[in-house]
């Protein structure tokens, strides 16, 4: 992750010629990528194949077969692919630390500018000499785990969904 945020930094912070929103998003897109194409890759691979000539027996073109039989069986390990992706891109905190710093308080405009981020709240504040900044960080960490934990919740229920 670390390496995914020099690269973010490299290709949008410094193109851009400032630390924002964009930058972040871009580099958690990267962290997120290969968990989700994988998965996708999978779901659709696990539709078996006498689906796929069955479809194409009956008279359906390839095109067709794909669109409306493989990707709707696929759907919900698709989704399952994507739930556990922004799961792992809600606890990253390197890469936000390269893109968007962090910001004490919301700006007018997301997309230009800094803003808060969860992790990087949690990394400042737990450094921090202060108790109660301390106890701000074990919160904030409470909430980023039951927030990974409701993620891989739907996961799991959107992979009971398979079709096969």
């Amino acid at each position: 992750s670390i390496i995914v945020g020099i690269f973010a930094y490299t290709v949008v912070v410094l193109t851009m010629d400032k630390f924002s929103t964009l930058a972040g998003g871009f580099a958690l897109a990267i962290l997120m990528l290969p968990i989700i194409v994988r998965t996708t890759d999978e779901a659709l691979q696990l539709v078996p194949q006498e689906v796929r000539w069955a479809s194409v027996g009956v008279g359906a073109s390839s095109f067709h077969t794909v669109l409306q039989i493989v990707i709707p069986a696929a759907i919900p390990a698709i989704l399952t692919g994507i739930t556990l992706g922004v799961a792992r891109a809600a606890g990253e905190t390197a890469p936000l630390l390269f893109t968007v710093i962090f910001a004490q308080s919301w700006p007018d405009r997301i997309i230009d500018e800094t803003v808060p981020s969860m992790s990087v709240l949690i990394y400042n504040f737990a450094t921090a000499p202060y108790e109660n900044q301390q106890e701000i960080a074990w919160a904030a960490s409470l909430i980023l785990i039951l927030l990974v934990l409701f993620a891989s919740i739907l996961a799991r229920y959107f992979g009971q969904k398979g079709t096969y």
